[in-house]
């Protein structure tokens, strides 16, 4: 049987996330089957976790360490007190050995050790990344774990804002669900309390409700309008603001239990008293009073609009294929979205058998952290999760971090201006890795028969392993896929 060696590295960098030593010629014989198989590997996607907190437990551990800290706080801010007035009743005889005693205790609480652990809230997002860095590192082509990436921005939250839970909604919301049925993930995405945090739903409380009666807080539309706007039907697609509000009436009452509650802090729950009471119309259609149920059906029906069906296609083929991606590659794969009741891994399949996605013009650029992985896995080195969160917040993607509830870019626009950055970043690693790295070998295994003439002479004619390797990361054939 005739290998396709091309084709593999470009199922490896178009669909994957690059090749590793070997890969290339590892699914050189079936590079369309290779990913197909992927797609069937039992647990694909998923994460064993045993060593992770869930969304609450980290929740609640995080409250419990903050509260900790305030205290500690308030008791250094009274001895710091107490230290004051009795320099001011000893006079100035004893200011100077009282100051002495305050300056080093302050300095002791702002300065810790080098060797000191990060703070708790960090510790837990830099576990969360490893986690996610490992499983996307040892990945045979990581065309699942790009599905994960891809589902994790469409259904974006912010690390910022809530940083206890930002991996942890990744692993229990996206990974469980993402050769499933869209759905399945679109409830399990718009009932995680991290996205009922982050976009404001959980203090959200009808006007007519009987909390919204007894207190002054009210109505908050941000979720519903983002369900609607970036998560299903798209932007002009038939909604009004009409819309927006009354669905918001549904979702409200859709909260979590208080993080300070040692029982079920973090967790899931509907509140009937905040529910906005009644039946709501919403596109047309009249959903009849049913508590929590009213938003799960609104959701159902959505996630069946012929409106989801276009974004979701246009988002997957613009991600994988490129900026401007073909319209018979869109209706092929609304079609399929439609015609399987939103089955993701159906949708997965048509990407990969539809000819428009072999196209030999490589024009989308990847992104940074699509990037900075093609390059620890062409090379054999994986950084610590700190060094890579650092890069991708130097270049513009940092993890679980987007500035708005759209996610990042996934055209190449917003990304062209960081080049210079990646060159910083491809220096970096060719200083650490060059000395035990062949370049020539290295060419082979990043890009095999996708390398151009004026690569593979760049890399040769390089006056030392070091810039040969920062020449061959920042060579378009590797920038794009």
């Amino acid at each position: 049987m005739a290998t396709q060696p091309h084709e593999a590295a470009l199922a490896l960098h178009r669909f994957g996330l690059g090749p590793r030593d070997g890969s290339i010629a590892a699914i050189a014989a079936d590079p369309r089957g290779a990913l197909l198989a992927e797609l069937a590997t039992p647990g694909a996607g998923l994460i064993p976790a045993v060593t992770l907190p869930s969304s609450q437990e980290a929740v609640r551990a995080v409250f419990e360490f903050r509260e900790e800290q305030r205290a500690r706080a308030t008791v250094q801010a009274e001895r710091q007190r107490v230290a004051e007035a009795e320099r001011q009743r000893a006079g100035d005889a004893a200011a100077g050995d009282t100051m002495e005693m305050k300056t080093d205790v302050a300095s002791d609480a702002a300065t810790p050790p080098a060797n000191r652990e990060p703070p708790l809230p960090q510790q837990i997002v830099l576990n969360e990344a490893k986690a996610r860095l490992d499983s996307a590192f040892s990945a045979e082509i990581g065309f699942v774990e790009r599905l994960v990436w891809f589902w994790s921005n469409h259904f974006c939250v912010s690390a910022d804002k809530i940083p206890s839970m930002a991996g942890a909604y990744e692993r229990e919301a996206i990974r469980p669900h993402v050769l499933g049925r869209f759905a399945d993930m679109l409830l399990a995405v718009e009932s995680h309390p991290a996205m009922l945090f982050y976009l404001d739903n959980s203090a959200s409380i009808g006007p007519h409700s009987v909390a919204g009666i007894n207190q002054s807080r009210g109505l908050n539309e941000n979720l519903a309008r983002e369900i609607l706007e970036l998560h299903t039907l798209g932007v002009r697609s038939g909604y009004t603001q009409d819309d927006v509000t009354r669905f918001a009436y549904v979702l409200t009452g859709w909260t979590f239990v208080p993080a300070g509650n040692p029982k079920g802090g973090g967790e899931f729950v509907f509140i009937p008293r905040m529910h906005e009471p009644g039946a709501h119309t919403v596109l047309e259609k009249n959903y009849a009073e049913a508590g929590v149920e009213q938003g799960r059906a609104v959701l159902a029906d959505l996630a069946r609009h012929p409106a989801t069906a276009t974004h979701v296609a246009t988002k997957l083929a613009r991600h994988f294929v490129s900026d401007q991606p073909p319209p018979t590659l869109i209706s092929r794969l609304e079609q399929r979205f439609s015609e399987t009741d939103g089955d993701l891994k159906e949708m997965a399949k048509a990407l990969v058998t539809a000819p428009e996605t072999w196209t030999p013009a490589r024009d989308k650029l990847k992104r940074p952290c699509e990037w900075l992985m093609a390059t620890a896995r062409a090379t054999g080195s994986q950084a610590t999760p700190q060094r890579v969160s650092q890069a991708q917040a130097l270049l513009g993607e940092p993890l679980w971090r987007p500035s708005a509830p759209k996610g990042f870019a996934d055209d190449q626009g917003p990304w062209l201006e960081g080049l210079a950055q990646r060159l910083d970043i491809a220096n970096g690693v060719a200083e650490r890795v060059g000395p035990r790295i062949e370049p020539d070998a290295l060419l082979e295994t990043a890009l095999g028969p996708l390398a151009s003439t004026e690569t593979r002479q760049a890399v040769t004619r390089a006056e030392s392993r070091s810039q040969a390797v920062a020449l061959l990361l920042m060579a378009p054939e590797f920038q794009r896929r």
